[in-house]
């Protein structure tokens, strides 16, 4: 189906093309030709600052229109042609629902920049996009997009192609409904298993989580367009986002959370950095030197633009000092900081022009760097291939179900299946999906959509389900079968129908949101008891979770086969049930751990339950988090860098399911496993498919580093291997994993190290004591070099 996006314009002279058969094997093209655009007039600009020597007898060219030249090069050469009027534009954004007498061209979405086009700078138009171009609560009516999984679906593929391809396709359909800037690329680890964005983020560790975000943010900025990661940092809560004061060591938070958004910066390379609502160690995140000007720029040597989040800015100079780039979304901060007050402080040397220069400098340099401000995007929508696109939804989809239990050999489901029976989680309609900035309308409408009456995320959340009925999806892969649904509402009927049918597969479902957390990881409505009955009437039953984030399981012994599928997207539906009925085998590793109880976990409860009477509002503000005017409240991450299974091993506790954990329909068998050391880390090990079905292999490379006690995963390798099919795999450690952050910046002690080879963060292949030289990177480094630069060797 090919659907025309919907935006406002003349016909553009910009084109996206992308091939049904391009994205079906995910790999995405997008080719953009743009009109020439006429030379500026030589008076415009100071001829010695801002144009290339020209030829006798030609026209000179604008530096910043020099491709040749570097995009800070170029950056220099606007910012030294613009007024100051120009220059203040760029640093605020308009927030378009609660925008007064908005600009003709501004479309109803999440920010609005205007640009300058006497210099060819391009109105910034912003948009949520971590899962698809994002629509909350239908801003733009009719307006439909491709949802993808969950990104902790994404991440469970442990396969950094499909989370480009999955960018690359967002950045897409943005770019065809002429979107420039989008608000993806959400990476905070989860610290807290009841955080309600968990289901936005890539998990637990930082190296998987870096490498993730990294690779959607290339996908999307193929695209020639801006992609930010946030929420930088800490943003590890929903419920009183805007009051928690993170605390924690500083040389643990560098070698967590901090670490992720390097790995990312580094490998990614996004435009633009968007900081967090929180503070952290005092400061909030948007006016916090340590983090973007000590850590950011002094260190990763970022060159791209910091923009806050919306509502996350308290202060003009403070935060422009610290290293804020762009106030966005004006109207939901308590005064429009940037705009007159910063002119102010401008004129007063409270904050020095060359500061503002550098704002706007680093604006441009992210416009420039992402390709926009040389491809700008079509002034009116273009065509969208869905279909295709749907594709590339379906494999991320595909490849991120875990199968965490699988007792009998269950599953898959044969064809030749006489009677199923389908209950609950309104698998008869659709598949759900998680609520808040990231809620896109998907192509075939909602079949269920449910406002909320109560609570911060009133205002702009919804439950929302995409319409992709697991229900008829089985029912098309078992044609012979008499398949019902039952809805389970009734946990006594829903047994009765259970012990009829051959079959029982349960739905059980857990509504996450931004803006609140859970109040509990137990299944909510009395899913529990409905699994309980349905299991005790049928031995052969399947739960198949589409939940947030990890939830308990008190029934776990008494279900043979589990699979947990996120929220799985608008072809999820499909998606599973080619997986229950092993048409394509089930892939998925757990990028989070799951808890026997809560009680294991570093915090056993919600940091916050509420945070006052606003919380009882559905109109309060949604970007506030229902936080204004209350009492700061400090959070202890007494953890420090042992998040998720490192806290799990630093405790000495097993969870119910590790990280990394998920079964195959295949039988691989590991064999002569070898490990090597010296300059670098490196593990080799050989894998055979005995089973009769293909076979999805994970391998993953923990370490621990001499002076800690937990391991760290740093490196993994993923294979498909064909019934009977060996193959000799081999993991290089990534060094950052390898280090510890010290006064001197990262040193990699020489020693030994225990290298583990593991199908997940608990089950061992092999493991051995290998020695390394050691290294160093000294602080202020190039981001990410490490990767590639030669080591300082230690003596």
């Amino acid at each position: 189906m090919k659907a025309q996006a919907k935006a406002p314009g003349r016909r553009s002279r910009l084109r996206t093309i992308a091939t049904s058969k391009q994205l079906a094997g995910l790999t995405l093209s997008l080719l953009a030709t743009a009109a020439p655009v006429s030379v500026l007039a030589k008076t415009i600009v100071p001829q010695a600052a801002a144009t290339s020597s020209p030829a006798q007898g030609t026209v000179a060219m604008p530096i910043w229109r020099d491709t040749a030249r570097t995009p800070a090069e170029r950056a220099d050469a606007l910012v030294k042609a613009m007024s100051l009027e120009e220059k203040l534009s760029l640093v605020h954004g308009l927030f378009p629902p609660n925008t007064k007498n908005p600009p003709a061209d501004m479309i109803p979405s999440a920010g609005y920049v205007p640009g300058v086009p006497r210099l060819g700078i391009p109105i910034l138009r912003e948009s949520d996009a971590s899962l698809g171009v994002a629509n909350q609560v239908e801003q733009r009516k009719g307006d439909v997009a491709t949802a993808l999984p969950s990104a902790l679906s994404t991440a469970a593929g442990f396969d950094p192609d499909l989370a480009y391809a999955g960018g690359a396709m967002i950045g897409a359909e943005a770019r065809a409904k002429t979107f420039n800037v989008l608000l993806a690329g959400g990476m905070n680890l989860t610290r807290d298993a009841w955080n309600g964005r968990n289901f936005e983020y890539y998990g637990e560790d930082p190296l998987l989580s870096g490498k993730m975000a990294a690779a959607s943010v290339r996908g999307v900025q193929s695209n020639n367009i801006v992609a930010t990661v946030k929420h930088f940092a800490l943003n590890s809560q929903e419920t009183g986002r805007m009051v928690l004061d993170a605390r924690i060591d500083p040389v643990a938070l560098r070698e967590s959370d901090l670490l992720a958004f390097e790995i990312a910066i580094a490998d990614g390379k996004p435009a633009s950095v968007m900081c967090a609502y929180n503070r952290i160690n005092g400061d909030y995140a948007c006016e916090n030197k340590f983090l973007l000007t000590d850590v950011l720029r002094g260190e990763w040597n970022y060159t791209g633009f910091v923009m806050s989040d919306w509502g996350a800015v308290h202060s003009t100079e403070k935060a422009a000092n610290a290293g804020l780039d762009q106030e966005s979304g004006q109207e939901l901060d308590s005064s429009i900081f940037f705009g007159k007050p910063l002119a102010d402080a401008v004129a007063a040397g409270r904050v020095p022009a060359e500061r503002l220069d550098e704002m706007v400098r680093r604006i441009l340099t992210g416009v420039i760097a992402s390709g926009l401000y040389d491809h700008p995007t079509p002034v009116s929508a273009q065509p969208i291939d869905y279909d295709a696109h749907a594709q590339v939804a379906q494999k991320v989809a595909e490849a991120g179900i875990v199968l965490l239990r699988n007792e009998g050999d269950i599953l898959p489901l044969a064809r030749e299946a006489k009677s199923i029976v389908v209950i609950g989680g309104h698998a008869d309609v659709g598949v759900l999906s998680g609520g808040g900035s990231s809620q896109v309308r998907s192509v075939g409408g909602v079949p269920i959509e449910i406002p909320l009456t109560s609570g911060a995320a009133a205002s702009f959340a919804r439950v929302t389900y995409h319409n992709s009925s697991p229900l008829q999806a089985i029912k098309e892969l078992a044609p012979g079968a008499q398949v019902r649904f039952v809805d389970g509402s009734d946990p006594a009927a829903a047994a009765q129908a259970a012990k009829e049918a051959d079959i029982a597969i349960v739905f059980a479902t857990q509504w996450q949101t931004e803006a609140q957390d859970a109040p509990s990881l137990s299944l909510p409505d009395g899913q529990d008891a409905l699994i309980n009955a349905v299991a005790a009437a049928n031995k052969r039953t399947v739960v198949v979770l589409e939940t947030g984030g990890p939830v308990l399981m008190p029934w776990i012994q008494r279900v043979p086969a589990v699979v947990e599928a996120w929220y799985p997207g608008q072809r999820g539906g499909q998606a599973i049930a080619r997986v229950l009925f092993g048409e394509v085998d089930a892939s998925g590793r757990l990028p989070i751990s799951f808890p026997v109880a809560a009680a294991q976990l570093p915090r056993s409860k919600p940091v916050l339950a509420a945070t006052g009477p606003a919380d009882n509002g559905a109109g309060a503000n949604a970007a506030m988090g229902d936080a204004a005017k209350l009492p700061t409240y400090p959070v202890t991450y007494q953890e420090g860098a042992d998040v998720g299974y490192r806290w799990y091993a630093a405790s000495k506790q097993k969870p119910l399911f590790p990280f990394g954990y998920g079964l195959s329909y295949g039988r691989p068998a590991f064999a002569n496993a070898g490990f090597s050391g010296g300059a670098a880390a490196r593990a080799s090990v050989d894998v055979r498919n005995d089973g009769k079905r293909p076979a999805t292999v994970v391998p993953q490379l923990y370490a621990t580093v001499p002076g800690t006690a937990t391991p760290r995963l740093v490196g993994w390798s993923r294979r498909v291997l064909k019934p009977g099919e060996t193959a000799s795999l081999t993991i290089d450690a990534d060094p950052r994993l390898l280090a510890r952050w010290t006064a001197q910046g990262w040193q990699m002690p020489p020693g030994d190290y225990k290298l583990t080879l593991a199908t997940d963060a608990e089950h061992v292949i092999a493991e051995k004591l290998v020695h390394l030289d050691g290294g160093h990177w000294p602080s202020g480094r190039q981001s990410g070099s490490i990767v590639t630069a030669t080591i300082t060797k230690s003596n």
